[in-house]
């Protein structure tokens, strides 16, 4: 029997006829996500569910179908989609990442000149036969400093946009290289010299919890008098109070924004301020777009029900059917090793380095270094997947190096990841036994064995009499349960390091009892 896919949102006609010609069955209706009731009544007749922004992947969705096998979301954001409840149901999130960059890049660049020369309320000034021409002074932009929070895929290109027109473009992104700077042509700073120089801001990073209200009042402060901020990326990277007071106290000299905290934005407490623009979430529309990602999405999931071949998949990594029993374990090696760096790692990028050691070392290392790179760029960067990680890492000016060579020590096979920065390098290594489990076998040079649970803590520090007992009486203290307690250390009285694994999260104020500890050096919790 062929596959079913269901098409919830308004996608193009384009996508429909891919489907159909590579053997699948598909439903057209596009209305149909906006009903919830009448979404969850039809959900259990489909192998394959095709979206745009509309439709929302809940929990309870899902639970109301054992055969829904794959989710296609036909662009890059996937916040209407429960992925962890998709992947506890077996179910495969896909998206589009790199169909509607230039789209989202050019409105970027056309918000900034509505804003600058005031075109909307000028237009409707005109039209209402008026004719204001000294109310509607504008603002030059040749010249004038252009500041990007977000360096990557559609950042890089309203870089390029923007040196087009004349402009000196600083960006703040905690992935850019020096050497990937030099090549986009734009200066790398940090984000307080970016809000204090630029003339014109424009966001382009996704909203995580380390960006959420990456423009509130105390960031607004530091900006120039005047200066026009863009939002084109998403809703709740601003705070969208304190832009209103920045717009009627003239601190923010206009603004252009097409991404709100609620959408659809019916209400909102920017509306009615001065010197805004507004538009409807239209990044990622034309007709160019939405035929990229329509016809992406439906070669995905067609290749996916009809091969087994998985793409841009958010919560499944690309690997064949024929390679999956094998390298699974050592991908997920790979992705914990990254996660356990990349949750480490605070300044910039410059290079990841990654040796397979014994029987690893004959594997599909593409995978296992796509996997690495998702678990390096995660904290950062949530939509990162097995196949766009290494996009990302090269747009960034990461360098990786892979380095393949036979058993050499005790492990038939051994994985070493080292993380390069402007400051230093760190390096941790894992190796998975018989029992297929990752284990951390090494941190900085220090031997230790440790499984990787849910929550983590880990601690540097100097190996001294009565730690140990420190720390497990403020975990105590604080109704932190422990659930294993690995040591290393590179000699006795020198540097140690501690990886505690606990049933739930440290609280901030413990971390900072705990950082206080005598010969304490970091405390940091990990998530896996």
């Amino acid at each position: 029997m062929a596959p079913r896919v269901l098409i919830s949102d308004k996608l193009s006609e384009a996508a429909v006829e891919i489907f159909r010609s590579r053997g699948v069955e598909v439903d057209y209706r596009p209305d149909l996500g906006k009903d919830k009731d009448a979404l969850l009544a039809a959900i259990g007749d489909y192998d394959g569910l095709a979206i745009r922004s509309a439709t929302k992947v809940t929990a309870k969705l899902l639970e109301a179908t054992d055969r829904l096998k794959v989710v296609g979301r036909a662009g890059i954001g996937v916040d209407n989609v429960d992925i962890p409840a998709a992947s506890a149901k077996g179910v495969i999130v896909m998206n589009t990442p790199f169909g509607n960059s230039i789209t989202t890049a050019e409105h970027a660049i056309a918000m900034m000149f509505a804003v600058a020369r005031q075109i909307p309320a000028a237009d409707t000034s005109t039209q209402a036969g008026k004719w204001e021409k000294s109310r509607f002074m504008g603002a030059e932009i040749t010249s004038k400093t252009f500041g990007l929070i977000g360096c990557g895929n559609i950042g890089s290109i309203v870089a390029d946009r923007a040196i087009g027109l004349k402009m000196r473009v600083v960006a703040f992104d905690p992935f850019l290289s020096d050497e990937r700077a030099i090549d986009l042509g734009v200066e790398k700073v940090d984000l307080d010299t970016l809000l204090a120089r630029a003339d014109v801001i424009s966001l382009h990073t996704p909203l995580t919890e380390k960006t959420r209200n990456i423009i509130d009042a105390a960031a607004i402060a530091k900006m120039r008098k005047g200066v026009i901020l863009i939002n084109c990326a998403r809703g709740g990277l601003v705070d969208e109070a304190a832009l209103r007071a920045a717009l009627e106290s003239g601190k923010v000299g206009g603004a252009g924004v097409d991404v709100f905290v609620d959408e659809p934005a019916t209400e909102n407490v920017l509306f009615g301020a001065p010197n805004l623009v507004c538009t409807p979430h239209l990044g990622a529309s034309t007709t160019e777009a939405q035929e990229n990602v329509a016809l992406q999405v439906a070669e995905q999931m067609s290749d996916y029900l009809m091969k087994g071949a998985v793409s841009n998949a958010l919560n499944m990594p690309s690997i064949t059917a024929e390679e999956a029993p094998r390298l699974t374990p050592f991908v997920k090696l790979a992705e914990l090793l990254g996660s356990f760096a990349g949750q480490l790692t605070e300044t910039s990028l410059s290079g990841i380095r990654l040796e397979y050691e014994g029987d690893v070392a004959e594997m599909n290392i593409k995978a296992l270094t796509a996997a690495a790179l998702t678990g390096v760029l995660q904290p950062l960067l949530q939509t990162v997947n097995m196949v766009s990680a290494p996009v990302m890492a090269r747009e960034r000016g990461i360098l990786v190096e892979e380095v393949r060579r036979a058993q050499a020590g005790a492990y038939e096979n051994y994985i070493r990841l080292t993380v390069k920065t402007e400051r230093q390098e760190r390096s941790v290594a894992g190796t998975v036994f018989s029992d297929s489990k990752p284990r951390i076998i090494q941190v900085k040079g220090i031997n230790m064995e440790a499984e990787l649970g849910p929550h983590m803590l880990y601690v540097t520090n100097e190996d001294k009499p009565g730690f140990i007992g420190q720390l497990g009486t403020l975990l105590g203290e604080a109704g932190v349960n422990i659930a294993t307690f690995n040591l290393g250390r590179t000699a006795p009285g020198e540097d140690a390091i501690c990886l505690v694994e606990v049933d739930g999260e440290v609280p901030e104020a413990v971390l900072a009892k705990i950082s206080a500890l005598p010969h304490v050096k970091q405390a940091k919790p990990l998530e896996f």
